[in-house]
């Protein structure tokens, strides 16, 4: 890759750990100007510590009066913005339909559905005031596939693929481009929950639940937060110039969710 991103003002939610931190790392190392949102004031203070360069926010992106707050700071110490990575997220609850309650529903899609919304809606004006540039919304292949006993979620990744074909449609003539990454099973502390709440709720234990995930990839491995991180990148990038309402899986070709 070129050095397109040299420069580059870039904003990451939920980029204070886990794949928003590996983003946010690969966008760091390639030189551009990056800043990060997380809900985890410990996160954030360990983030902005190990990157001295690391600009951080303590945001919650389901809150309208949060997120504004947040892009005035931005405006203020930018005035335009290259890429938004729409990364903040939570899994919701792992239950069936049946027991799935009214809040954790609406909660699921408040962060995931609704906080999108709000960031790229306050990020528009700021990329066209630079020219054009990127929205990432990180999706996950629950939006193309289904994933039983996760209703909320799965219901608010497919909502994202409607969103990046919209927005794409929408934003290109001032050119941005939408795109989507969609990861399957990627290591680290949050699957490691999941897998622990699915092998609870199917009756089996964490290493068979976890063999069972893998064997529906075809390369039978995880997904890294850096094979994330190194295909935002690319899309954000001149090279990704072209790209735009696409929905891209980064995940080994998951084959199929139970």
């Amino acid at each position: 890759m070129s050095n397109s991103l040299q420069g580059k003002r870039v904003l990451i939610t939920a980029g204070a750990q886990g794949i928003g931190l590996a983003i946010a790392r690969r966008f760091l190392e390639a030189g551009a100007e990056v800043h990060v949102c997380d809900v985890d004031e410990a996160a954030c203070k360990a983030a902005a510590a190990e990157h001295p360069r690391l600009g951080v926010s303590l945001t919650d992106v389901s809150s309208e009066a949060q997120v504004q707050a947040m892009f005035g700071e931005l405006t203020k110490k930018w005035g335009k913005l290259d890429a938004l990575v729409n990364n903040a997220g939570v899994s919701g609850p792992t239950n069936r339909l049946e027991e799935t309650t009214l809040d954790a529903w609406q909660r699921t899609l408040d962060v995931n559905l609704t906080g999108t919304f709000l960031c790229a809606r306050s990020a528009v004006p700021l990329l066209r005031a630079a020219g054009g540039g990127a929205i990432v919304n990180i999706s996950s292949v629950a939006g193309r596939l289904g994933f039983s006993l996760r209703t909320p979620y799965s219901a608010s990744k497919f909502g994202l693929a409607g969103l990046t074909q919209t927005w794409a449609m929408e934003l290109g003539p001032s050119n941005i481009r939408v795109n989507s990454v969609l990861p399957g099973v990627v290591s680290g502390d949050r699957v490691e929950r999941i897998i622990a709440a699915r092998a609870a709720a199917s009756g089996v234990s964490n290493d068979a639940m976890r063999e069972q995930l893998v064997d529906k990839v075809s390369l039978r491995r995880m997904t890294s937060p850096q094979d994330i991180a190194n295909q935002v990148a690319y899309l954000c990038s001149d090279e990704g110039a072209i790209i735009s309402g696409q929905s891209i899986s980064v995940c080994g070709n998951v084959e199929y969710l139970g």
